[in-house]
């Protein structure tokens, strides 16, 4: 059924194209995790021409075709603006992101003070220090003094006071729905307390929340696997966990959560049940290994096109990848499992489509049967380690 998961495990499946939901739903049964099977952001729905109903009805087609009756939830994901809402609201969706990052102020980690002091000339301090300072609580991130606060309500302040609206609008449209918050899409890191300051205010302003996905050290670019020291990541996380222990209402989500592979036990260990993971353009990375492997011309042509556009299409992403690194002489099947690579198709997927979108439909439709066991083998990957 179609309907708010609330604390139970969650993991999202993006499908760019319409026709992932079939292997999703092979990889999903007989796991712990209640799947989201419609997920696109505002930003997604623009490169590859779909509608909020449109991924809404697809999903909906796949599901039945497969005689899934659990539950199974909806996920507007990255929204900006209130003006994003009623769309998605009128598709039947169930789930919304919530994306404050343009008011996130990342120059409030190095501002000189009296930068800060400017920042918050209209903010009543002494109810804050009253909250934060006064009253600490023994959460494992130290002793929090004015200055950390000071940058704590510079960096995240706009950006709560925004959420509070976004979630205001939404309940006025819509009366059950699971509530995510998203600062991940920062260039800066959510620390343990900032964590707590952006989940504390939400709730003193009455903010219904189902999880939180922080913006954690490290780099989570898309499709490949976490950069970053692992044992640092690990010891980050167990303070993280201690926040969300603390209130113990909403669960944490993992964004860029594809081929995070070396994560996932990370994730499971401190946080167990109490997680989602978010997962987007890996389908569109297995729909081009199966083009790859049946339609090497087609592949092919995406790939050139995607060397072409990359610099333009990266621009709104977090990633690295540099053409420059990647062996000429590298086969369809090696591309594919590249990092450069992968980064490179991965954001590039709005030009494909919107030059190739026809003839991938149709390779894919005809080879749906090897797409779907690329998907299950992929995805199968994600869910045995995050078991």
């Amino acid at each position: 059924m179609l309907t708010p998961l609330g604390l139970e495990p969650s993991f999202g499946f993006g499908d760019r194209l319409g026709l992932a939901t079939p292997g999703h739903i092979a990889a999903v049964k007989s796991t712990r995790f209640n799947p989201i099977f419609a997920q696109q952001s505002v930003r997604e729905n623009l490169r590859t021409g779909r509608t909020p109903q449109d991924v809404m009805d697809t999903a909906k087609r796949a599901v039945e075709s497969a005689g899934w009756d659990a539950d199974w939830g909806a996920d507007a994901d990255h929204l900006k603006s209130v003006d994003d809402l009623p769309s998605f609201v009128n598709a039947g969706y169930t789930f919304f992101t919530i994306d404050p990052g343009e008011f996130v102020d990342n120059a409030a980690d190095t501002d000189p003070i009296n930068n800060l002091a400017q920042k918050l000339i209209n903010v009543d301090l002494a109810e804050f220090e009253k909250t934060y300072i006064h009253n600490q609580e023994d959460l494992g991130f130290g002793s929090i003094n004015k200055e950390i606060l000071k940058r704590a309500i510079a960096k995240y302040g706009k950006a709560i006071s925004h959420t509070e609206a976004m979630y205001r609008r939404l309940s006025e449209l819509k009366d059950h729905f699971d509530f995510e918050v998203s600062v991940d899409e920062t260039d800066s890191a959510t620390s343990p307390f900032e964590h707590y300051f952006i989940a504390n205010e939400l709730i003193r302003k009455g903010v219904k929340f189902t999880s939180l996905a922080p913006r954690f050290i490290g780099r989570f670019e898309k499709g490949v696997d976490y950069i970053g020291d692992l044992q640092a990541l690990d010891l980050e996380f167990a303070k993280h966990a201690k926040v969300t222990a603390y209130f113990g209402t909403y669960k944490i989500s993992l964004h860029s959560g594809s081929d995070k592979f070396s994560v996932y036990p990370l994730l499971v260990k401190h946080w167990g049940k109490m997680i989602h993971v978010k997962t987007a353009g890996t389908s569109y990375l297995e729909a081009l290994r199966t083009l790859a492997q049946y339609r090497p011309e087609l592949f092919g042509s995406i790939w050139k096109l995607g060397l072409e556009r990359y610099d333009t299409d990266r621009l709104s992403y977090h990633v690295s990848a540099d053409p420059l690194q990647i062996d000429v002489l590298l086969n369809n099947a090696d591309l594919l499992d590249n990092f450069h690579a992968r980064e490179i198709l991965h954001v590039t997927f709005g030009s494909a489509i919107t030059h190739y979108g026809a003839e991938i439909n149709e390779a894919l439709i005809t080879h749906k049967d090897g797409y779907l066991t690329n998907l299950k083998r992929h995805f199968c990957k994600h869910l045995d380690l995050l078991r």
